[in-house]
């Protein structure tokens, strides 16, 4: 049935156009009490009760064990291994190269229908047979709440895998215009040589999109996931093999940082890199180096976090923007790379708000996702999450310029549990109001509403960061009047909703500045990012003559 695009050969090369697929974004299941869904996920969760699965690396479809072994611990019980994996070394590494590189050129080759259908059969799995499973792993190993995992690892990675393959046979549509003599066409093959997809915890969607993405388009992709969801993408890779994928398309390779990072940059095949995750922490970003040292040109596609923002005007629903901003901060513990750090209320305001952020703070329930459903939150992901929160939390105790109003607490004897916080701040450009923190501590700056459009250029120019933001407000004017102001400063704005939860097709997701180079994936263009279009025009007149008619 996606068949839908053939080339037919009539005076040269002639396409058909015939209507791309029809999809719709996955519905995100409730998980009532007595419901099948929840039954469900419960014995998937029972199943995994006290459970360490052995995760190898897998490569030319082998799977591979070396001395380096890790474990990935639950975030809530740390004292569950859920996860016994190794690192591939440099020698491997290698060879993973190799063996993408032996697979390229046929899997470039392969129709466009027949790769979009793999991925299409995976979201079939992901939504029906597989569903439970997959929440349940991100739960255990990601510390994510039944709905953050339900938004995230079955209904955002089954729309990537859908809305891809849609657009990806749009694109292969997508041809330039003929004349009478000739005809043009345009071929949309992949990257010479290899992609390396580098995928962070806190999206078990975004580890099958960065490998996914680039596969689909024809690439090979040595797949380097997160430590610390080793479990759940293993979980996505297998999946994929299930569902047709050849087993050298994509090689899964967990390993060191630094060294991934230099083994990858240092080949001459080198040709792209698809990343999401922090600028400064270790084992991000900053341990890929030597981008660009690569001979062939290279496509390079971060995304690296954000310091986003809500502004509260005079004109807002006040029940609204206090909902939201705690939304935005606390859900997933503050861990998503779009959440709100940093919120501006005018002091008008200010007295309502804080007693409707204190009194709702008061009701958040923190603790074992698995154990209790009412569970708004769970731990942070590790120990160097929680020192470096805890330093934060350490700063805003101690600075003069801060107040804490509620929360502030943490205790890792059992997990990594911090208390989500709120922080007052007399100095916008504090560093707590600047660097990206990534955990669950919201400050608020409280500012003079007849300086609101002051306020708007300092939110613009307090960080280097670019990712999301929103505003609060009725007034129409003011709106306008934000959004050209605020016209650089998210590549994600929402008016009148949190800064969190794109939809994949509704939303496209991505920032610029120092938040990475704004690609959009969840959009049509993201595609065309992992292709080299190819222009081809076949003339069907002979050339009687070299002269030009005005030589005669």
């Amino acid at each position: 049935m996606w068949r839908r695009l053939r080339v037919l050969r009539d005076c040269g090369r002639r396409w058909q156009h015939r209507p791309a697929i029809q999809v719709t974004n996955e519905p995100i299941l409730e998980f009532k009490p007595g419901s099948p869904e929840r039954a469900a996920l419960q014995k998937a969760l029972a199943d995994l009760k006290g459970k360490t699965e052995e995760i190898p690396c897998v490569i030319g479809g082998e799977e591979v064990w070396t001395p380096t072994v890790r474990y990935q611990l639950s975030p809530f019980n740390h004292a569950h291994k859920v996860a016994k994996y190794c690192y591939a070394n440099k020698e491997l590494i290698n060879k993973a190269i190799n063996a993408a590189l032996a697979a390229r050129k046929e899997w470039d080759l392969k129709p466009v229908q027949d790769r979009a259908q793999i991925f299409l059969k995976a979201a079939d799995m992901l939504s029906g047979p597989r569903r439970a499973e997959v929440l349940a792993k991100t739960m255990v190993g990601q510390g994510k709440t039944v709905i953050q995992a339900e938004i995230d690892a079955a209904a955002e990675l089954i729309d990537f895998f859908r809305f891809n393959a849609k657009y990806a046979l749009e694109l292969e549509q997508s041809q330039p215009l003929s004349v009478d003599i000739s005809t043009n066409s345009m071929v949309y093959r992949g990257l010479e040589g290899f992609v390396a997809a580098v995928s962070p915890f806190n999206f078990t969607a975004i580890g099958g999109n960065l490998a996914g993405a680039p596969a689909l388009m024809g690439n090979v992709v040595l797949w380097k996931p997160s430590d610390t969801a080793l479990l759940s993408s293993y979980a996505v890779y297998k999946i994929l093999l299930e569902a047709g994928l050849p087993p050298n398309v994509v090689q899964f390779v967990p390993s060191d940082g630094p060294e991934f990072g230099d083994t990858v940059t240092s080949s001459e095949h080198f040709c792209g890199l698809n990343f999401t995750g922090s600028v400064p922490a270790p084992g991000t970003f900053r341990d890929l180096p030597h981008l660009g040292s690569s001979s062939r040109g290279l496509s390079r596609f971060p995304e690296c976090g954000g310091k986003n923002f809500h502004v509260v005007h005079s004109s807002a629903d006040v029940g609204s923007a206090v909902n939201g901003s705690l939304r935005s901060a606390f859900e997933f513990g503050g861990q998503k790379c779009s959440a709100c750090s940093r919120l501006y209320a005018p002091a008008a305001l200010w007295p309502h708000i804080k007693e409707k952020l204190l009194e709702e703070h008061g009701k958040i329930k923190v603790g074992d996702p698995t154990q209790d459903f009412g569970t708004f939150f769970s731990a942070v992901i590790d120990d160097k999450s929680f020192a470096r929160i805890k330093g934060w939390l350490q700063h805003a105790h101690s600075s003069p310029n801060l107040t804490v109003l509620a929360g502030g607490g943490c205790d890792d004897s059992v997990g990594y549990f911090v208390e989500p916080c709120i922080v007052e701040s007399r100095d916008p450009r504090d560093p707590i109001m600047r660097e990206e923190i990534f955990g669950p501590i919201l400050t608020v700056f409280v500012y003079p509403e007849h300086r609101y459009r002051e306020v708007l250029e300092l939110i613009d120019t307090t960080t280097p960061y670019g990712l999301t933001g929103a505003i609060f407000a009725q007034d129409k004017a003011v709106i306008e009047e934000s959004l050209r102001l605020l016209r650089h400063s998210a590549g994600n704005f929402y008016i009148n909703d949190k800064s969190t939860g794109a939809v994949v097709a509704q939303q496209p997701f991505g920032g610029s500045r120092i938040s990475g180079t704004n690609d959009k994936p969840g959009g049509p263009h993201y595609l065309l990012r992992w292709t080299s279009p190819q222009a081809i025009k076949e003339t069907h007149v002979p050339l009687g003559d070299w002269r030009y008619a005005y030589m005669q």
